[in-house]
């Protein structure tokens, strides 16, 4: 018996997959769990548009990141912030920081994607990795200078 998946099953697919299960499986398990669908002609051509348009909508989420991605990658920015007499900050360049000058610069990007492992408490000039789609990650420069 052909089946579609609806959700991903362990050792058989992922959802969308068209699989051959045995009877038994499908008809008493698969199925009634709303697990799987039987495969028809019309339900497969139902899902490959599915999958057809979930890929183009991916696809145009991608490119959008990556256009965003060169906006940033335009940019640097620099922080003054006062400094110790060892040149170690009065406090600490954080991703709040960042999100924050992007926002000033027309850039709307979520805190939680500035992949800062930690905060910069140091001069000098850093590379802020920025992650725009799981496919798609960017470099801020972020220069902090004596105020």
């Amino acid at each position: 018996m052909k089946v579609i998946l609806l959700e991903n099953v362990p050792s058989l697919g992922k959802a969308g997959d068209l699989v051959k299960v045995s009877d038994g499986y499908g008809r008493n398990y698969l199925i009634p769990q709303k697990k799987a669908m039987v495969a028809t002609e019309k339900s497969v051509k139902v899902i490959e548009h599915q999958k057809r348009l979930v890929q183009q909508r991916m696809d145009k989420t991608k490119k959008d990141a990556e256009k965003l991605g060169r906006q940033i990658e335009s940019l640097s920015c620099t922080f003054a912030k006062t400094v110790g007499e060892s040149g170690k900050l009065f406090g600490s360049v954080t991703s709040m920081d960042v999100e924050n000058y992007l926002k000033e610069n027309g850039i709307e990007v979520d805190r939680k994607k500035i992949a800062l492992e930690e905060p910069i408490k140091n001069l000098g000039m850093f590379t802020v990795p920025i992650k725009l789609h799981p496919e798609v990650t960017t470099h801020l420069k972020v220069w902090v200078v004596q105020e």
